[in-house]
């Protein structure tokens, strides 16, 4: 690699929005926050909830606690959901009802009729919301989307994705379908949409292959998974998720995304950072942007004007893309998605 060679074209990208430090946030109200559940990406609602002067966590139950009565208590003006996969569309059902915004972890539901019910009902409160998406704020996935936007690599025929996890056998409600719902929507939805969200490209359609196997304790759980995406304009996508990831490693996730165009090919691994490869250029590394926060994000939408961080119409579409590609799996047909 030639070391961060940026050539002209990348230096005149326009830039993503830039994101001010989160204790530089000026809100105009205390925001008063309860949190549901301690599953997932609880720390994205936590860490800059400490560095935003006027947040205020007002309560943080676990997922076995009735929030209900703590919801009609406080009145809070944001609760965060990050209860099990299984619980989770009761409680974004219950914030529709109140007309509470809220941020959920993902998926919204573990099944299609519960996913139109919390449409259905959070459509008609008008209230805000934002799903846990972190990965579209991190500096290397940014660096990708503008890459793509750019034109260097061309229209995106092929996509790559990988998701790996260490299997983590204790956390008991991953065990079980009733709560988890299974490792497509939980796992394979970040990449998914990654993978969508970089490349401009929508999925007209997809197979998938899920199963466990070892790992008793793992239970219902599947700890290798494979989907195809067919792409709008006829390319393909694939993804691989796995809980194989051995514990001795460094990290608990190994994320990979590659992006081949007409032009050239983009794509990120922890070991090499990105890099591009083009036609016209030898290879370089690409710099990762600076890192952004969707919870900060949704604060300045709700409070300070700003655009909602994640689309309504990617956050419902990326739900249903990864419960009908795990029902595909299910089935074992080629399933439509659109």
């Amino acid at each position: 690699m030639s070391g961060g060679k940026i050539t002209r074209r990348v230096a005149l990208l326009a830039p993503l929005p830039a994101l001010a430090a989160p204790g530089s946030l000026n809100l105009p109200k205390k925001v008063r926050v309860v949190l549901i559940g301690k599953e997932g990406h609880t720390g994205e609602v936590t860490t800059p909830a400490k560095q935003i002067p006027g947040i205020e966590i007002v309560a943080q139950l676990d997922s076995q606690t009735d929030y209900r009565p703590v919801l009609d208590r406080e009145k809070p003006d944001l609760v965060a959901i990050c209860n099990d996969n299984g619980q989770r569309a009761a409680a974004i059902l219950a914030c529709a009802e109140r007309k509470l915004a809220f941020i959920a972890e993902k998926p919204f539901a573990i099944t299609l009729d519960d996913l139109a019910r919390c449409r259905k009902a959070v459509e008609k409160s008008g209230v805000r919301y934002t799903m846990m998406l972190p990965l579209r704020f991190t500096p290397h996935f940014l660096a990708l989307k503008q890459l793509v936007a750019s034109g260097q690599i061309g229209e995106v025929a092929q996509i790559g994705g990988q998701k790996s996890y260490k299997p983590a056998p204790n956390v008991a409600w991953r065990n079980k379908a009733s709560s988890y719902g299974g490792t497509i929507p939980w796992v394979g939805i970040h990449m998914a949409d990654l993978m969508r969200w970089t490349s401009g490209r929508e999925f007209v359609a997809a197979a998938a292959f899920q199963t466990r196997l070892g790992w008793p304790a793992l239970g219902d759980r599947e700890n290798a998974a494979a989907a195809l995406f067919h792409l709008d304009n006829g390319g393909a996508g694939t993804l691989r998720m796995d809980y194989l990831r051995p514990d001795g490693a460094i990290t608990h996730e190994d994320d990979r995304l590659r992006l081949a165009g007409t032009k050239g090919v983009a794509e990120y691994q922890a070991s090499t950072g990105v890099t591009l490869l083009t036609y016209d250029a030898p290879p370089r590394v690409i710099p990762p942007l600076a890192p952004q926060s969707l919870f900060v994000e949704f604060l300045r939408a709700l409070y300070l004007g700003g655009p909602d961080p994640i689309s309504a119409s990617d956050i419902w579409r990326i739900n249903e893309i990864c419960l009908k590609t795990r029902d595909a799996a299910n089935s074992g047909r080629v399933v439509k998605l659109t």
